[in-house]
């Protein structure tokens, strides 16, 4: 940077021939400090002033004195916008890239925005100005830092064209052609109105922060209309290089004549059509940002060349569909503001394109969100895309109050723009000037323009989209969807783009519909024995348990529950009920867990009303987990009266659900044993009345809990031989006879150290984290064991009641406690601490390894069953 300046300056004072190098030399000197000096420095002190000869001496100001305040003013401001005149000097090969997309975007589609006929016939001009219009707007909002892309490329959102034919061709229809000024000013009207539209909503999205909600639009369906586009273009392709009207052309076997067996026609339209897949040949075989320019820059060289070669006439060329025939080709760029009359517009028929207005707009509220990550991706950008829908809003609001047309941040020019240089605000600014300059020229040169040029534009443009809708799609979408897009295409071509979105949207509904019917909505099936309570039970209750939990059902749902789904549940209950199934597991408890449910339709609430029906015939009661009465799932059940229905039970969670069955089957057992007398403590809910009272043998079921009892629990409840066995003994029988028979002399050496520990409820054995201090053996009340993890995993709970253990792994292992224990209901526990076992260990080895064999027993299966709940719960 120094030598340049030093340069700048040396030129400079050769070319004034009136600073002397002496002067030259004290500016390096002081260049650094020069630079907080005020440019009019020298008006405000009288100090001398240095000549080329190398003297100095004192000057009044004059003539010659203010000529050298002037020239260090100059110079102080030249050399302070040396990085600006490097950017502009950096950016001119993207401007010129820039301006050339602009002239061939402006000319082909700025050509297409009205239609070729009828009262429209004659206003490719004005589409060329409303083009060049909202390009500089959006171009100079863009580079003022609205965007976040400091090189962004603003242009007309050339997707609009065919709406903009639908708006244009209703408007005519509706109001006939007699009065071509009020057609055309409702047209302009409607136009306008859609930039304004478009900005507001753009606006409040972005401002509201929900561009990230368009994202979750079917990208499929904007696929479809993509190609469904790029068919219109192909069509308009057509349509321009033969000059026939939207209105003339159909899909029909006089179109095809018209078009392929008059030569004449097939001489206009195919030379177009050659060259865009010619160059999407080349494009095949080699990548370059420049091609697609250059191409396009050469065809109306060679055209002009051929033109001289042969001697024709332009007029004959003109007359023929060679050259645009503009007629008033010497109309200004703002001959379209003259085109709006209020007075004259027909609001019926403005108000009328509202349907075609709202598609218009649901179609280009979806372009940004899409774009603007794909092209941070490309430069590497980090982008906010709200503040880019932001942006979006205000070059449209502002375009549709300056009277033209939507637009949006071009991917494809932004990223060549960038390419070449064009990373600046500076570069922006300058391509918004180029692009003024071209407005100002006016539309005269349009009709100069080859016609096959804009021809192969439109061709290149529409050949593209119908290629990224059908060819790239095929092996990157479902059937379902590649069928989605190609139907929306044909309805967009067969009968107009408000039909296609409509239709892709139903079409997508019932494949949607279809599609998660058809997902597995029962995730899991199994019976109680194979899931169990986080509850630490005796061994004789877990084996009765483990017998009669086979008459629980559990059924566990995921998804959104709607009439698509619950069909698939309602079958596999009613599979469950049928005679076959029934004979061979009859049941008692059906669980179904609801927390994967993420919502319940009206229908599916019904289903499970239904449900619920069938299963109050065969006596089964209905528990409902994993969701709260005030939740959505809740709400839903709730409205059809599931909720309050006799037979269903609701619990939070899935554990506290199989526990309750598990306690309901423990106190069946008991009631039935008149001859019961201690009480049986039972953690969680505590309810009276048994859902199915009466006699244990009149049913198979019942006989089933019978039968298990007497096998497990009526065996082990009690020790052998002398009933008023003293404590501790009487637990550790409780907690180990399931294992191995406990002879009471081989442990009576045991008992001494165990130390008997009353504890209130509330009380804190342990925390996680803390030294084990010993094993507690449960005699009576209730512990409740919390495992904390890791966020986001949610804490395990695990209950002990009576005739269990706790706290054994950590005092065996020695290592630090996994969880925190608290007493949940006034217990008795006979305390074993680490200094006693040590000691046992030392005076009696053989019963230590004895009694720590039975521990890891029981530790053993405890520990099965909670990984087990562990790896289930979800």
């Amino acid at each position: 940077m120094d030598t340049s300046l030093s340069v700048i300056r040396e030129t400079r004072s050769v070319s004034l021939g009136s600073v002397s190098l002496s002067h030259a030399s004290r500016e390096e000197s002081h260049e650094d400090s020069d630079e907080s000096v005020p440019l009019l420095a020298d008006l405000e002190a009288n100090q001398r002033t240095y000549h080329t000869n190398g003297d100095h001496w004192p000057e009044p100001v004059g003539k010659g004195h203010v000529r050298g305040i002037v020239q260090n003013v100059a110079l102080r401001v030249f050399r302070g916008s040396g990085p600006l005149l490097q950017d502009a000097v950096k950016s001119i090969p993207a401007v010129i890239l820039g301006t050339l997309l602009n002239i061939l975007d402006g000319v082909s589609y700025g050509m297409i925005i009205f239609p070729a006929a009828g009262v429209f016939y004659g206003l490719g001009g004005v589409g060329v100005s409303m083009f060049f219009i909202t390009a500089i707007i959006t171009q100079l909002i863009y580079s003022a830092g609205a965007s976040g892309f400091a090189g962004a490329n603003g242009s007309m959102m050339i997707e609009v064209v065919p709406f903009f034919h639908l708006i244009a061709n209703q408007i005519a229809d509706e109001m006939g052609e007699s009065n071509p000024h009020a057609v055309i000013a409702t047209t302009m009207v409607a136009f306008a109105f859609s930039s304004v539209l478009t900005g507001i909503t753009f606006f409040l999205l972005g401002a509201l922060k929900l561009g990230s909600l368009i994202g979750f639009f079917p990208r499929h369906i904007l696929v479809g209309c993509i190609g469904g586009v790029g068919v219109f273009l192909v069509i308009t392709g057509l349509t321009v290089s033969t000059g026939i009207s939207d209105d003339d052309f159909s899909l029909s076997l006089d179109t095809f004549k018209f078009l392929v067996l008059n030569a004449h026609n097939l001489i206009l339209w195919l030379p177009a059509f050659g060259l865009a897949v010619l160059l999407r040949v080349i494009t095949q075989k080699w990548e370059h940002q420049l091609i697609f320019p250059i191409y396009f820059c050469i065809i109306p060289v060679v055209f002009y060349v051929v033109v001289a070669a042969g001697h024709f006439d332009l007029g004959t060329l003109r007359e023929t569909g060679w050259l645009f025939d503009m007629g008033t080709s010497r109309e200004p760029w703002y001959q379209f503001y003259t085109l709006y009359d209020f007075k004259a517009m027909d609001w019926g028929a403005f108000w009328a394109t509202m349907p075609t207005q709202f598609a218009l707009l649901f179609f280009n509220i979806l372009h940004p969100p899409l774009n603007v990550p794909a092209l941070a991706v490309s430069l590497h950008h980090d982008v906010n895309t709200d503040k880019e829908l932001v942006a979006h809003g205000y070059s449209n609001l502002l375009a549709g109050l300056l009277g033209t047309v939507p637009n949006y941040l071009v991917y494809v020019n932004t990223l060549l723009f960038y390419r070449v240089g064009g990373d600046t605000r500076v570069s922006g600014f300058l391509l918004a000037g180029a692009t003024t300059i071209l407005l100002l020229v006016g539309t005269g040169p349009i009709s100069y323009i080859p016609v096959m040029l804009v021809g192969a534009l439109i061709f290149v443009l529409g050949i593209d989209l119908v290629k990224e809708a059908l060819w790239d799609t095929r092996r990157r979408v479902s059937t379902s969807e590649y069928i989605t897009i190609a139907s929306i295409m044909v309805c967009m071509t067969v009968w107009d783009f408000v039909t296609g979105v409509l239709f892709g949207i139903v079409v997508s509904c019932v494949f949607f519909v279809v599609q998660s019917s058809q997902r597995q909505s029962v995730r899991a099936l199994c019976t109680g024995d194979s899931v169990m309570s986080t509850v630490r039970r005796p061994g004789a209750h877990r084996a009765y348990l483990r017998d009669v939990s086979k008459q629980t059902t559990i059924l566990r749902l995921q998804g959104f529950m709607f009439f698509g789904t619950i069909a698939h549940v309602e079958e596999a209950i009613r599979a469950l009920l049928d005679e076959p199934a029934w004979s061979r597991t009859p049941i008692r408890f059906l669980v179904l867990d609801l927390s994967l449910v993420a919502g319940v339709d009206m229908s599916a609430a019904e289903a499970f009303v239904r449900v619920r029906r069938l299963l109050e015939g065969k006596k089964v009661s209905l528990v409902l987990c994993g969701f709260t009465a005030d939740s959505s799932v809740g709400h839903a059940l709730g409205n059809v009266g599931l909720l309050e229905m006799g037979g269903v039970e609701l619990f939070e969670t899935f554990s506290d659900a199989i526990e309750w069955t598990e306690n309901t089957y423990l106190r069946a057992w008991f009631r039935a044993q008149k001859t019961e007398t201690v009480p049986v403590a039972l953690p969680g809910r505590q309810d009276d009345v048994i859902p199915f009272q009466g006699s244990v043998i009149d049913s198979p079921r019942r006989t089933a809990l019978v039968d298990a009892g007497w096998r497990t629990i009526a065996r082990d409840r009690s020790p052998p031989g002398n009933q008023d066995v003293p404590e501790p003994f009487n637990t550790l029988v409780r907690v180990f006879s399931s294992y191995e028979a406990i002879d009471r002399d081989t442990y009576a050496p045991l008992m001494p150290y165990l130390v008997r520990m009353p504890v209130p409820s509330g009380t804190v054995l342990w925390k996680q984290g803390d030294a084990p201090d010993g094993l507690y053996v449960v005699e009576s009340g209730i512990l409740r064991a919390t495992y904390r993890f890791a966020d986001p995993t949610p804490p395990m709970v695990e209950s002990m009641v009576p005739g269990t253990i706790a706290g054994e792994l950590s005092t065996l292992s020695g290592l630090e406690r996994n969880a925190t224990c608290v007493v949940e209901r006034a217990a008795v526990v006979w305390k074993l601490s680490r200094d006693d076992l040590e000691s046992l260990e030392r005076e009696h080895p053989e019963l230590a390894q004895a009694f720590t064999r039975l521990v890891l027993k029981v530790a053993k299966l405890d520990y099965d069953i909670l990984i087990t709940a562990l790896a289930t719960r979800q």
